[in-house]
């Protein structure tokens, strides 16, 4: 009989079989089975406990006879059938948490980048030429991180090693968290925010409120030496107003692993700015992320 049912479903170019290997280790006393192809998912899923995967359809989980749980190995849920899931009874669990350290650890890198001025040396490089110039310090400054998520939260904990101050937004600001400072979504403590920020750090979700949060105005607001880093969705940055910002000088540079649109097509002007850095929304993979999982299932079969 099938404990834990792993469905076929990739993560950052990583094999779902290397997840069902790490599940069998963890839990030598659960019967682990890999779903291979649809035929085998309709079978194996009638006997399964629980379920771990990407995504579950309806139709999939109606053929379900004793499934209890529901683990997502994608930290958002709102493509999952919530309303079908609860009507079969099956609680649902997410990977929130499992991109704390290693988007932290890439958030630290393009900060770092800018503030050593990296970017300049590795063009130098480029051309064969020794030329000495001034870089900057991270310490004693001031970073701003819009979302105190696990994510936003580990970027926080990173950040004070360097002795950043940190000023973390998020929904709730009663609820506090790790930065020096917690406030909310207000206009007023934003702009007031914005304008001491020498780095504004996005790790939000993407929602009505967050949408376009840094537009014309806060890249107004930011000082001219401000670098911006988006490790959020790209909709939470208005891009027009990005380019122009980074085109006149608003601020100093922006680092992007996410973009809007998607991928970022050819023609963008981003791709050409010298102080826009380019990733291809790969800030959420790691090595770990299986065994990251593996941890949230045990928690959750646990709980």
């Amino acid at each position: 009989m099938t404990d834990i049912l792993v469905l076929p479903h990739k993560i950052h170019g990583l094999s779902a079989a290397e997840y069902a290997e790490t599940l069998r280790e963890r839990f030598p006393e659960f019967d682990v089975a890999f779903a291979e192809t649809p035929a085998e998912e309709r079978r194996l899923i009638r006997e399964a406990r629980v379920v771990t995967g990407y995504e579950i359809s309806a139709d999939l989980l109606a053929t379900a006879d004793h499934l209890d749980l529901f683990v997502c190995t994608f930290a958002g849920t709102g493509h999952l059938p919530r309303e079908a899931l609860d009507d079969h009874g099956v609680a649902v669990e997410n990977a929130s948490g499992v991109h704390g350290p290693n988007i932290a650890e890439q958030v630290l890198g393009y900060v770092l980048t800018f503030v050593r001025r990296l970017d300049r040396g590795w063009r130098q490089e480029r051309r064969n030429e020794w030329r000495h110039y001034q870089a900057g310090e991270l310490k004693g400054s001031t970073a701003t991180v819009v979302g105190q998520g696990p994510i936003g939260r580990t970027i926080v904990d990173r950040l004070r090693a360097f002795d950043v101050h940190t000023i973390g937004v998020r929904y709730t600001p009663s609820k506090g968290g790790p930065a020096d400072e917690v406030i909310g979504f207000d206009d007023e403590d934003l702009q007031a925010a914005f304008a001491v920020t020498d780095h504004l750090i996005l790790a939000c979700p993407l929602t009505d409120l967050t949408e376009r949060l840094v537009d014309e105005r806060a890249f107004r607001t930011l000082p001219t030496d401000a670098t911006l880093v988006n490790v959020a969705r790209g909709e939470v940055v208005d891009t027009d107003a990005l380019v122009e910002a980074l085109q006149t000088n608003q601020i100093r540079g922006a680092a992007l692993d996410v973009t809007a649109p998607e991928p970022l097509p050819a023609d963008s002007p981003l791709w050409s700015l010298g102080n826009c850095h380019i990733t291809p929304h790969n800030a959420g993979h790691t090595p770990e992320y299986w065994n990251r999982c593996a941890d949230i299932l045990e928690q959750a079969i646990g709980s």
